[in-house]
């Protein structure tokens, strides 16, 4: 890959979007413009895509048509989740120090190692991405955390480890983060942030372990000790043996859609452009219940549409990912982030049921499937003790999760 010094970045109003399914062969997709009155960026499709390629999402289909972002600081349809999360803003701001900082910067500046297969190129005849050196391994998990410490405070990184930080991980989110390299697969390491009293990396492991045992297809996560607490490593599910996967946010796929934020929304999504195998399409509306439920129960109420993502195969049918970023959020909201039923964002059982038939389920089935999640949430307390959490952080996450409006919920 050629690579490219970010000290001779020059602001331009215009870069090129590539397709890295095959990351042996990038291939041109289009021009990225900067739209500076909605301080967004738009795209266009190259005349090769056009003929060969696929839309990126449904907003964005294969026509010969500047694409403008329908909200201010975005981008285009799929191009908005290739941009980084906000610690990743933060880096790019405190490292890189661009000369300008518009939505076109973060989508350059986020590298070579974004989420997903989309790239950001200096050219439209090479691929000529942001590419920071080869990922750090498990061993340089003390260092990652002192730097990550550095910038939260403010102090000089130098040059020279700065490889170690990677802006473009996930999808959102502020907590600081790296990339890391374990065992050939790449994984995405989070820390807890500054202040925290409880351990929420290894809180995180545990939710995530549990989510698996109440039959949610999980993305693997481990531990990391440190000095204090813990990092938890995310395996990433957007990679896999020569390839990369296209992913789509929910945020991003229902907006395409014309759809509001809503699991049963989202669901229905699935029964239209999920994979075509009934028994397995029935199986992700099905999962998708599940995790709806799981998250009521557990008090997930950060479970916004950037959280919930979907895979896009070769024959353009979509699919859930692995469930991440679940765990208690600690705030006994009653709401969820996205709609779950009849009574909108309300955080019941009762109300997730209320749309049974949206999921493909009929009611006795919901009800088997709420059973069946409630069962392994019933013993989350054991699971936390047995994943390493401390008392001290289970009895404070006992007071929103065992609290009588879940409690009451589960049947205890």
């Amino acid at each position: 890959m050629d690579t490219f010094d970010v000290a001779n970045y020059r602001p331009a109003d215009t870069l090129h979007l590539w397709w890295l399914g095959d990351p042996a062969r990038p291939l041109p997709v289009g021009e990225l413009r900067l739209v500076r009155g909605g301080r967004g960026v738009s795209l266009r499709y190259g005349a090769n895509w056009l003929r060969a390629g696929f839309a990126l999402s449904e907003d964005l289909p294969l026509i010969d048509n500047e694409f403008l972002p329908v909200e201010p600081d975005t981008a285009a349809g799929a191009v908005d989740d290739a941009r980084p999360d906000r610690w990743g803003e933060r880096v790019i701001r405190f490292l890189d120090h661009p000369p300008r900082l518009s939505l076109l910067e973060y989508l350059f500046f986020a590298g070579d190692e974004r989420f997903g297969a989309l790239g950001v190129s200096l050219s439209g005849e090479r691929y000529l991405p942001r590419h920071l050196g080869p990922l750090p391994v498990l061993a340089e998990v003390t260092q990652i955390e002192e730097l990550a410490g550095r910038i939260i405070d403010g102090e000089p990184v130098p040059p020279e480890l700065r490889r170690l930080i990677a802006p473009g991980a996930t999808m959102g989110g502020a907590r600081p983060k790296a990339l890391l390299n374990m065992g050939d697969q790449p994984w995405v390491l989070k820390f807890n942030e500054p202040g925290e009293t409880l351990d929420w990396p290894l809180i995180e492991h545990a939710a995530m372990t549990l989510a698996a045992t109440a039959g949610i297809r999980a993305a693997p996560t481990r531990p990391v000790p440190l000095a204090k607490g813990h990092a938890v490593a995310v395996m990433r599910f957007d990679r896999a043996p020569g390839r990369r996967l296209h992913a789509l946010s929910a945020k991003v796929a229902l907006k395409a859609a014309g759809e509001s934020p809503g699991y049963p929304e989202l669901a229905q999504l699935l029964r239209r452009r999920g994979v075509a195998e009934g028994a397995r399409g029935r199986a992700q509306m099905r999962e998708l219940f599940r995790r709806m439920v799981f998250n009521i129960l557990i008090d997930n109420t950060d479970d916004h549409e950037k959280n919930h993502v979907l895979l896009m195969n070769d024959r353009a049918e979509y699919e859930l990912s692995p469930a991440f970023d679940v765990l208690p959020s600690g705030q006994a909201l009653g709401m969820q982030q996205m709609r779950v039923g009849l009574q909108m964002a309300d955080a019941t059982v009762v109300n997730a049921l209320s749309e049974h038939g949206q999921f493909g389920l009929k009611r006795q089935e919901a009800e088997a499937e709420v059973r069946r999640v409630t069962a392994a949430v019933g013993g989350w307390k054991t699971h936390f003790a047995e994943a390493g959490v401390r008392s001290v952080d289970i009895e404070s996450l006992a007071q929103q999760i065992d609290r009588p409006f879940l409690a009451d919920q589960r049947g205890e």
